[in-house]
């Protein structure tokens, strides 16, 4: 096996670890796979990352950090409160048979057993509700939307979503994306009482 340099970056093996696991799964992923992958030895992945589980968590996080990196994007913006609200849902809604619900559903069945990966998803995962509940709030404030409580709101909304896409991505014929999407834009409406 050819070896590349023994000062191949982080990011690289973050990427192809990302790669790795959305192919074997969390739990079938063994840190050889993803050295044989990056063609870098096994003890530089260890070099990198102290346990199989370090890993799994630190590339977890990775993938979810580029997924964010949008919703940052969104969340920081001069929009309204009522267009945020729509590029969040947009960045959130599944799109299909997509690589980031295939590992955030992985995660959170493999996070029931792995300390670290259970404590990295949490953080993740609560940072959508976080930036969606802030919409709302402010687009509350704004006279944007009628909504008692933002914070339960987002919960509900995005736990629709969350179940809606574990069906895309696990069962497609079962389900078509138009329908999904209509019924989370009706989620919306039922939640915030968008003024018509």
């Amino acid at each position: 096996m050819s070896r590349r340099p023994a000062d191949v970056r982080l990011d690289e093996l973050l990427r192809t670890a990302v790669d790795v696991i959305v192919e074997r799964g969390l739990a079938n992923t063994r840190t050889g796979d993803v050295a044989r992958a990056a063609g870098v030895s096994q003890a530089l992945v260890f070099y990198h990352f102290s346990t199989k589980d370090a890993l799994l968590a630190q590339a977890f996080a990775y993938a979810a950090e580029r997924d964010l990196a949008g919703l940052d994007q969104v969340a920081s913006s001069a929009l309204p409160p009522a267009e945020k609200v729509r590029q969040i849902i947009d960045l959130y809604a599944p799109a299909g048979r997509s690589k980031a619900w295939a590992l955030w559903i992985d995660g959170w069945s493999e996070a029931l057993r792995n300390e670290s990966l259970e404590a990295v998803s949490r953080r993740l995962y609560l940072r959508w509700k976080e930036a969606l509940a802030e919409a709302i709030a402010a687009g509350v404030a704004d006279g944007s939307f009628t909504c008692a409580d933002p914070v339960k709101a987002a919960w509900r909304i995005t736990s629709l979503i969350d179940g809606l896409a574990v069906q895309l991505t696990v069962h497609p014929s079962l389900l078509d994306r138009s329908v999904a999407l209509d019924w989370i834009a009706d989620s919306l409406t039922t939640e915030l009482n968008p003024p018509l």
